[in-house]
């Protein structure tokens, strides 16, 4: 009875793991079969994510690499615009492959999902480039800083304030959630925040495009790992992916894509799983 209890388990197992089993050249057999990649992109953040005001087409950090990627694996990416909110779930019902649109790597995000953690990037105090009162980031204890509440930067915003303000006996920062960066910034244009929070990747972009308009404070907050999300029962992939990532790192095509958008200190030295902390 014991053998036949122990034969059934590893033959359940065996045929759990099957669905995920890798080819020869380490993409799993159920992504090879079907041709395609299903990956979760919410482009509204660039220049990691968003599109091209003159085509309307995906474009950025996270399009580039994903389909460098895919290429490279020998299949298609088919992207799925995806709330932010809705990627995780996404990721664990099977309706997304990958997440691939900026999301930063947390231990409590590892519980439902693997990241192969692609770019260092942390968030990064602003203001508006007219502003009198703020000169270093400190100014900004007792004021109203805004940062969107679908990220962890609410978070680290009193992190930040807990150790820099209320500690040195200064006013706490009154943390603002927004319904993204884009109405962050618009609510300092409008006098409703003393100052706003978004990743340190997307400042210089958006000082390109609002030439003056804002003025990055100080460093940033702490520094985090972004990562593309695979789903926890699907390791080949996780595995295929950080062997390509590898490969552009080491060829310089990984590089190339970030120096055209203008972020290669944002470079990872490897390609590594859940490192986020």
């Amino acid at each position: 009875m014991k053998k036949m209890l122990v034969l059934t388990a590893a033959l359940s197992v065996f045929t759990a793991a099957g669905a995920w089993a890798a080819d020869p050249a380490g993409l799993p057999t159920a992504i090879k079969d079907k041709g395609f990649i299903t990956a979760g992109i919410m482009p509204n953040y660039p220049p990691m994510d968003f599109k091209d005001p003159g085509t309307n087409q995906l474009t950025g950090v996270d399009y580039d690499l994903g389909m460098e990627i895919a290429k490279r694996l020998g299949i298609e990416v088919k992207w799925q615009e995806t709330a932010f909110e809705q990627m995780v779930s996404g990721l664990v019902t099977q309706r997304l492959d990958i997440v691939l649109s900026g999301m930063t790597d947390t231990p409590e995000r590892q519980k439902t999902v693997d990241f192969v953690d692609y770019f260092k990037t942390g968030p990064q105090f602003y203001i508006l480039d007219t502003s009198k009162d703020v000169k270093v980031a400190t100014d900004l204890c007792g004021k109203k800083v805004g940062t969107s509440r679908r990220t962890n930067f609410p978070v680290e915003i009193a992190k930040w304030s807990a150790a820099n303000c209320e500690a040195k006996g200064k006013p706490a920062i009154v943390v603002v959630g927004t319904e993204g960066s884009a109405d962050a910034r618009a609510q300092l244009r409008q006098a409703r925040l003393d100052g706003a929070v978004q990743g340190s990747e997307t400042l210089p972009y958006i000082q390109t495009q609002e030439s003056g308009a804002y003025r990055v404070i100080g460093e940033p907050l702490t520094f985090q790992l972004a990562g593309l999300g695979v789903a926890k029962g699907n390791p080949g992939l996780s595995a295929a992916i950080v062997a390509t990532l590898d490969a552009m790192i080491a060829d310089g095509s990984y590089g190339k894509i970030l120096k055209k958008w203008n972020l290669e200190q944002g470079a990872v030295a490897k390609a590594q799983l859940n490192q986020g902390r």
